[in-house]
C-alpha cells in the first residue's frame, strides 16, 4: 500500500512539473502547388499570358492546443483553415474558383526550452476536408463541390516571451495533402482538355505569425 502511495505521489509531482498547456492562434501565407488544379485553369480558362505558376499564395488561419508531456516532448491538436481564390474575365463574362481547406492534425514535437524562449520541431498527420465553389462563364451561380482525404505536416516553431505567460509565435510549415477529387451528387470537376477529373492534391510551404499563451 505504501508503495502505491509513493507511486501516486511521484506521478503527481511529475505531472505538476511537466503538465502544461499551450494555446496558439496564428495567421499566415501558404505557397501551394496543386498541379491538377492549375493545369485545369491554365488549359481551360486562363489567358496564355496569365497562366498560373507552380506555386500560388493562399491565406492560412490556424489554432493549436499542446500538452507538455515532458520537458522535451509535447503533443498537440492543430486546426488550420486555408483559403484560395482565382478570378479571370472574358469581356463581360468571368470565371471564378475558390476553395476552403480545413486541416486538423495530431502533432508531436521535440522541444528545446530556454529562458524566455522555446523552439519546437515535429510533425503530424490528420484529415482533410475540402470545399470548392466554381462559377463558370455565362453562369451567375456557383457550383459547390466537396471531398475529404488526409495529409502530413512538418513544422518548426518558435515562441519568444513578451509577457508573463504570453509569447510571440512564428511557424514554418511544410505540408503534403491528399484532398482527392471533389464532387457534388456524383459530378466531378473535369478538365475538358485531358478529359480527366481534377484533383486538389497539394504540396505547400508556409509561414505564419501569432501568439501563444502558456497555462
Amino acid at each position: 500500500m505504501k508503495y502505491l502511495k509513493l507511486f501516486c505521489m511521484l506521478l503527481l509531482v511529475y505531472s505538476t512539473s511537466y503538465s502544461q498547456i499551450r494555446i496558439r492562434a496564428s495567421m499566415g501565407v501558404d505557397y501551394v502547388s496543386t498541379p491538377s488544379l492549375y493545369d485545369y485553369i491554365n488549359q481551360n480558362y486562363s489567358a496564355s499570358s496569365n497562366d498560373l505558376g507552380s506555386f500560388k499564395a493562399a491565406v492560412n488561419f490556424s489554432g493549436e492546443i499542446d500538452y507538455a508531456v515532458t520537458e522535451n516532448y509535447e503533443v498537440g491538436i492543430d486546426f488550420a483553415y486555408r483559403l484560395y481564390s482565382y478570378t479571370t474575365s472574358f469581356g463581360l463574362q468571368k470565371y471564378e474558383m475558390a476553395y476552403y481547406n480545413l486541416m486538423p492534425d495530431i502533432v508531436n514535437y521535440y522541444v528545446i526550452n530556454g529562458d524566455g524562449y522555446q523552439f519546437k520541431f515535429g510533425g503530424g498527420v490528420g484529415l482533410r476536408f475540402l470545399s470548392v465553389d466554381e462559377t463558370l462563364p455565362t453562369i451567375n451561380t456557383a457550383d459547390s463541390y466537396s471531398s475529404s482525404g488526409f495529409g502530413f505536416l512538418i513544422r518548426g516553431t518558435g515562441n519568444t516571451r513578451i509577457g508573463t505567460d504570453l509569447y510571440a509565435n512564428i511557424n514554418f510549415d511544410a505540408r503534403y495533402d491528399i484532398n482527392g477529387e471533389p464532387e457534388y451528387n456524383g459530378k466531378k470537376i473535369t478538365n475538358n482538355v485531358t478529359k480527366t477529373p481534377v484533383n486538389f492534391n497539394s504540396l505547400s510551404i508556409g509561414l505564419s505569425l501569432g501568439l501563444t499563451y502558456f497555462l
